[in-house]
């Protein structure tokens, strides 16, 4: 009895392979053309054990024996074609394929020097088992010489369209030439464990109703499953893919294990749905790896894998465990999440903390403000502060971009002729433009492709000079550009409250530059008549520590801060113009006063303790019993110095050793007005700092809020 097949569906019952009809077709066998190929298309061959021949013996055997004289002894080896047939029973490669020992000069009788050489391609696996065979054969005279031989299939595979209805077994089989299973059907198991495939290997559009396994097994060329069905579990346990491994629009409908194995090229699974778990722990890739448009349902591990080059999840979809635990990335790998779809509320994105933030690419803000929501909400739900934080700043960073194109870029419902001719547009290209805006505005910049005379390469070159917006008013344009500002001073200062290093940088900077210019003005009065100078001491100690705190403050810097440079001009801006004015001013007049030649800052006496100052003024009180416990600082001692930084200190970061302010008796208002310009940057900077801490440490908002 026949079974349907893929041939019965369009009416036409395939013939039984029979002993006379084999006979027949290796009989036809021409190996004068090139590629010689055994035909057994369109035929029910029927290998159980049960189908018997007119002898009486099983047919099965008969099949291996014949094809055996034809794949095994005659050379040039022709191929194997079964493409449309039926195969029924276990079909084994076993007794078509050509054991070879390892060793000895038997290997050159056997293969040509072609199959030689791509034998030689698993060099790995030979080298260890000629060790082996070297070793056990000196040691025990009675060994098997079988144990130390290879199995290979020379021959070409075609299965185009190849129906098996049981168990197909390539197991520990080298296959020098192609295997082309283009829409085969596998209704049970494929055992290909421990396999190599030298040659092209295709399997688009086949489908895989059992498991299929190819545990351990090395495919030396590309391997091609594009629009495959895997309907049982899949093993590719420690293979090897040397080629681009290609799983383009296929589907896992059951567990996918890709455990340890390791793509030497491109790795596509691009439009795959994965129906349940998928495994590529510890699994290596050389190259890119392609998950664009991919739907995944369940759980996918990267748990431990290495990355060397690019991860690509654009419009990906998942729904549960997306987990780069323990994963490598080098430093041109990143994961692109570009329109990413979190596509249920107990969906998670995991990784090792501090590190998976920072391979997230997502180049462009349209289209993926949800997605930056949802990856903030994601690491703060697990706790990993530091990756949100991390997300955070690349989602202020393309807001900053954004704006920056809609401040200074040109709009295209607004451009005169001669700004677009400026940005690189043809007079044509312009006239469909100004003609196009007449009858309806430009809602996006992408539009512009809709005209005949602009083209793909016209609209990437012009692109990031042109913004497709509403007329703008100067007002709008005044209130985006404040808001660049704004977002810009943060990002160059705090990297947006992600970097409590570089505010401690920052901060370093500026204490020690503000403790060095109040100390040479308080030190440094006058040479003539009577001179006010400091020591040679006071100068080194005052060079040398303002040296190293800079230094520290410089390095880090550069370590936490995307745009040190920028960062150090905000700095200079704050630090240099009003300060410098004032301090030119007050050597410009000179001081002549009373007391000039007691110091201008005084410290409470009562209390020498670490303590918080944010509500401390940077001048002495007036009322009497206050006033009474403020003394002058001491500047005969060794260590007077230290108080200007302690001064500088309460200034900026409301928190000092002692309560240093000026004193309010014949002192020059331009002293008072750089000490008030100090208070005040102050108040921004602990502002800063705060909400950077909240952001960077766990629970601490909430003791700061309270």
């Amino acid at each position: 009895m026949l079974i349907s097949g893929p041939v019965l569906a369009e009416g036409i019952d395939p013939p039984l392979l029979t002993e006379s009809i084999l006979r027949e077709r290796l009989n036809a066998i021409d190996r004068d053309g090139e590629p010689a190929v055994i035909d057994l298309t369109n035929f029910n061959i029927d290998l159980r054990r049960s189908y018997k021949r007119d002898s009486g013996e099983p047919f099965v055997d008969y099949f291996y024996q014949q094809l055996q004289q034809h794949l095994k002894t005659t050379y040039p080896v022709p191929g194997l074609d079964l493409s449309g047939s039926q195969i029924q029973g276990v079909f084994r490669i076993q007794p078509l394929s050509l054991d070879v020992p390892l060793y000895g000069q038997q290997l050159s009788l056997l293969l040509s020097e072609d199959e030689r050489k791509q034998l030689d391609r698993d060099r790995r696996r030979r080298s260890q088992l000629q060790q082996l065979a070297i070793t056990v054969l000196s040691n025990s005279p009675t060994s098997n010489h079988r144990d130390f031989q290879v199995r290979i299939f020379r021959g070409k595979l075609k299965l185009n369209k190849t129906h098996f209805f049981d168990q197909v077994d390539w197991s520990n089989t080298f296959f020098l030439s192609g295997v082309d299973a283009q829409g085969a059907v596998f209704e049970t198991s494929l055992r290909g464990l421990e396999s190599r495939f030298s040659q092209n290997f295709n399997f688009n559009q086949a489908q895989f109703l059992d498991s299929v396994s190819f545990h351990n097994s090395i495919f030396f060329t590309d391997s091609s499953w594009t629009q495959s069905q895997f309907s049982g579990e899949t093993d590719f346990t420690g293979a090897v893919f040397e080629g681009s491994g290609d799983f383009r629009k296929s589907r896992f409908k059951t567990l996918a294990n890709f455990e340890a194995s390791k793509f030497i090229k491109t790795a596509d699974f691009s439009q795959t749905t994965w129906n349940s778990r998928a495994n590529f722990a510890k699994t290596k890739f050389v190259q890119a790896l392609y998950l664009t448009n991919a739907l995944i349902l369940d759980r996918f591990s990267f748990r431990d894998a290495q990355f060397l080059n690019a991860v690509n999840l654009r419009e990906a979809s998942f729904q549960k465990l997306l987990d780069f635990s323990d994963a490598q990335f080098t430093s041109d790998a990143y994961i692109n999440i570009s329109n990413l779809t979190f596509d249920a509320s107990d969906a998670q994105l995991i990784g090792n903390p501090g590190k998976i933030g920072k391979v997230l690419s997502i180049p462009t803000l349209q289209g993926n403000e949800n997605l930056l929501i949802n990856l903030v909400r994601n690491f703060r739900e697990l706790e990993q502060i530091e990756d949100a934080n991390q997300v955070n700043y690349k989602r202020v960073v393309l807001v900053q971009r954004d704006l920056f194109k809609r401040v200074f870029a040109s709009n295209l419902n607004t451009a005169s002729r001669e700004t677009l001719r400026k940005i690189g547009l043809s007079q044509t290209q312009i006239s469909e433009i100004i003609q196009h805006r007449q009858e309806q505005l430009f809602s996006s910049l992408s539009e512009i492709l809709s005209l005949e005379s602009v083209s793909l390469n016209t609209y990437t070159q012009v692109r990031d000079r042109l913004i497709a917006a509403s007329p703008t008013t100067w007002k709008s344009r005044l209130s985006l550009s404040s808001k660049l500002l704004f977002i810009t001073l943060l990002l160059a200062l705090s990297r947006y409250g992600t970097s409590f290093a570089l505010m401690m940088g920052v901060g370093a900077i500026a204490i020690a530059y503000f403790g060095c210019l109040f100390w040479l003005i308080d030190r440094y009065r006058r040479h003539r008549p009577q001179p006010i100078l400091p020591t040679v001491f006071e100068i080194s100690c005052m060079g040398i520590t303002t040296g190293i705190l800079g230094l520290l403050g410089i390095i880090s810097i550069f370590q936490s801060s995307p745009q040190p440079w920028l960062t150090f001009a905000c700095l200079g801006v704050v630090m240099f113009p009003v300060p410098g004015l004032l301090t030119f001013r007050i050597y410009q007049q000179g001081r002549y006063h009373d007391l000039m030649n007691v110091s201008y800052f005084v410290e409470d006496g009562a209390f020498r303790e670490l303590r918080l100052m944010i509500s401390r003024l940077p001048i002495m009180p007036r009322f009497p019993f206050f006033r009474d416990r403020f003394e002058p600082i001491l500047s005969d001692r060794r260590w007077g110095w230290l108080n200007y930084y302690d001064f500088s200190l309460n200034n900026l970061l409301k928190f000092g050793f002692n309560d240093i302010r000026l004193r309010d008796k014949h002192i020059p208002g331009l002293i008072t007005a750089l000490a008030w310009y100090q208070w005040g940057i102050g108040i921004l900077y602990i502002s800063l700092l705060f909400w950077t801490l909240s952001r960077t440490i766990p629970g601490l908002n909430l003791f700061l809020y309270l």
